[in-house]
């Protein structure tokens, strides 16, 4: 007979150790490094911290220490601060219904404790010296520091190590703890923060208000391509900064929701933030924005995760229609700003939502200036081909010229820079056209033109737009979607092959760039190799381009 399964055999209920059930709290609160900077900084700013210093070895794994000039900690209650379940910010059920303070539990410092080397540096304002208290020991030693409280954390997940194999590069564990830093220093810009690695400053955010943080921290691109709104609704304010739709970005990596200046992941919130979008941006593009909700906090359970990353609201949808309307206040006073009448048309619930922002251009603009029709007969050729078979594997060439005009190979140099931008197009269409015999074009019309998918060029509107006639009726092509399609083909042309050609650049092209961006061009340095892209890092804030696919020639 087959001996029972593991799983299903019988065994006693019993309680789990003490340190079993400490590891189990810790991995629930501490995932990687980045968590352990946001416990300890949380703790900071509730000790009333000014000044917040973060010092890391190897991404935070190696050591991870947290300086700040607060109240402190009395020699006495010391120990207790280790022990879990122990804390000063709440002592009973009433004060847990009204955090105000970022921590509340008690957990954070035990669950280090269990899974890293602790030890706490701390002094008072009336005491004479600091003390030192090694977690492991439990050894209370005089030390030198000045008022505040240093917490240092060696070896992170060094008794564990199935979790600390799950850690990733150096690189991307600093790129996440900086994150951390990050959040707190938008939410409190009355603090300054300071964040070393291998004793190297990498990030430095002075005290200052709101606009210079945001500044300082989220750069200068989007504050100028932001709007601020401030609301009061009720119980409700609601500030910060909405990105205009024409600066949206293909990943969400700029949106922070703050509630009661902590950092949390809310799908009313973030809801409410893309239903004002919606008239305004579309598809899968992803808008940049700074929210701050302050809202009174026996209306907000902050008690839902273990990471504190997610809260329960009262009433979500009173927040979630102030949210909506505050962001579509700034998006309408930006349009208004620009020229743009913001019409008003009545939502579901009767409140005035703002019409889409379309460029401001003259009524009726129709213009062949930026474009000729021989030109926009190439291009819209070209682009036919792309959209009518994907990555055709015999192409065949347009038409070099209409009949009764000349194709035009540059604009005048002192033309407007939209004809500029659509003779280059057109120049670009021709030289990359493939060459084949006659017999691989389209079938011909009746009348002896030829039918191409998406029509014959016969306009251009507003310099963007290619106006064309086939057998159906009018099309209207991007013209510079076509284009961006036209290159896209031709690089999967050549990854396909695997003869993806690059160019070295003479003068590599140096930009700013986030620890999370040049920790995943690191990582990934084989991969765009092969895509044509040799980037590396200059400085722990700047990548550069030293060479470029040959297809992206401009």
């Amino acid at each position: 007979m087959n001996a029972p399964h593991p799983l299903t055999a019988r065994r006693p209920i019993r309680e789990l150790p003490d340190e079993l059930i400490s590891q189990i709290a810790a991995g629930e609160v501490v995932e990687r490094p980045a968590s352990v900077v946001r416990e300890l900084v949380d703790n900071a700013l509730d000790a009333g911290a000014g000044e917040v210093t973060v010092r890391l070895l190897a991404g935070g794994v190696r050591a991870i220490v947290v300086e700040d000039d607060g109240c402190g900690i009395p020699p006495a209650e010391l120990p207790l601060a280790l022990k879990r379940h122990a804390t000063s910010k709440i002592a009973s059920l009433h004060e847990l219904e009204d955090v105000l303070t970022m921590g509340f539990r008690g957990e954070a410092l035990a669950a280090v404790c269990s899974i890293a080397e602790v030890s706490i540096s701390t002094r008072t304002a009336d005491a004479a010296h600091a003390v030192r208290l090694e977690a492991r020991s439990g050894e209370l030693v005089p030390a030198a520091r000045a008022v505040g409280t240093s917490v240092e954390v060696r070896e992170l997940f060094f008794n564990t190590p199935a979790r600390r194999k799950f850690l990733k590069t150096d690189a991307t564990e600093l790129a996440h703890c900086i994150e951390a830093v990050r959040r707190h220093a938008l939410a409190r810009p009355d603090v300054s923060f300071a964040v070393w690695h291998e004793g190297r400053l990498v990030e430095n955010w002075r005290a200052g208000d709101a606009e210079a943080r945001v500044r300082d921290v989220l750069g200068q691109d989007f504050l100028d391509h932001s709007r601020p709104f401030d609301t009061a609704v009720g119980p409700l304010r609601i500030s910060g900064r909405a990105g205009l739709p024409e600066h949206a970005r293909a990943r969400g990596d700029l949106q922070y929701t703050f509630v009661n200046g902590r950092h949390v992941r809310d799908k009313t919130i973030a809801h409410g933030v893309r239903a004002a979008y919606e008239d305004v941006l579309h598809g899968s593009r992803q808008p940049a924005y700074l929210l701050q909700v302050q809202i009174a906090p026996d209306r907000v359970d902050v008690n839902v995760h273990p990471a504190k990353s997610e809260v329960r609201l009262r009433d979500s949808r009173e927040v979630h229609q102030a949210v909506r309307r505050a962001v579509e206040s700034a998006l309408a006073a930006s349009r208004h700003a620009d020229g743009v009448a913001p019409a008003a048309e009545p939502s579901i619930d009767g409140s005035p939502r703002p019409a889409p922002a379309w460029p401001a251009r003259e009524a009726g603009e129709l213009r062949y200036g930026a474009l000729t029709p021989t030109q926009s007969a190439l291009a819209l050729q070209e682009a036919a081909v792309l959209f009518a078979q994907e990555a055709p594997a015999s192409g065949w060439a347009a038409p070099r010229a209409a009949p009764g005009g000349a194709v035009e190979t540059a604009a005048a140099p002192d033309a407007d820079p939209r004809e500029r931008l659509a003779a280059a197009y057109a120049s670009a269409a021709r030289e990359a056209q493939p060459q084949t015999s006659p017999a691989a074009l389209p079938a011909a019309r009746d009348g002896g033109e030829l039918a191409w998918p998406l029509g014959r060029a016969i306009a251009q509107i507003a310099g963007v737009y290619v106006l064309a006639e086939n057998a159906h009726g009018l099309v209207i092509v991007d013209m510079h979607a076509a284009h961006e399609r036209i290159v896209y083909e031709r690089l999967k042309s050549g990854l396909r092959d695997a003869r993806m050609e690059s160019q070295p650049l003479l003068i590599p092209a140096a930009f700013a760039a986030s620890a999370d961006e040049v920790a995943t061009a690191e990582a990934h340095a084989d991969s765009l190799a092969a895509l044509g892209l040799e980037i590396t890092a200059l400085t722990p804030t700047r990548l550069a381009v030293r060479s470029r696919p040959a297809a992206l020639q401009q």
